[in-house]
């Protein structure tokens, strides 16, 4: 008997731990979409609080999401998004995850291409995956 309950535990650990990483992997497309169609308030629809840094600008205190989308709206404004990919989703520690998002924009008027790297942080919380941080480099 012992020896059956730790194959069944053996044989569902994967399973456990995958769910978790899809949760992840499902939040980054979430958050892939909702950036490349510049909705910020879907981006940021389930964040209680959210701390944002873009170029150019000091990292703003903790937002909700009503002033974060504004802000992260404001910077859509000027770019018209060519391409944005997931390049990595990971569990970092226990119930906090990481999200890299990759762009391909151009500033409107350009023909130009020009690609940031997009930092999210996620909180585990009672619903999923909550976008908690958002920054912005390259």
């Amino acid at each position: 008997m012992r020896r059956i309950l730790m194959v069944l535990m053996l044989a569902l650990s994967p399973i456990t731990g995958s769910a978790q990483e899809r949760g992840l992997e499902e939040a980054a497309e979430e958050a892939r979409q909702a950036w490349f169609a510049h909705d910020a308030a879907g981006l940021v629809a389930e964040s209680p609080r959210l701390l944002v840094q873009l170029p150019g600008a000091d990292p703003s205190v903790a937002l909700g999401p009503a002033q974060a989308a504004a802000l992260i709206g404001d910077f859509f404004s000027s770019a018209q998004e060519v391409e944005t990919a997931v390049r990595a989703a990971r569990e970092v520690e226990p119930g906090r995850g990481y999200v890299e998002l990759q762009r391909r924009y151009r500033v409107a008027g350009t023909q130009d291409v020009r690609v940031q790297s997009l930092l999210l942080g996620y909180r585990r919380g009672p619903s999923g995956w909550l976008l908690v941080e958002l920054r912005v480099v390259g």
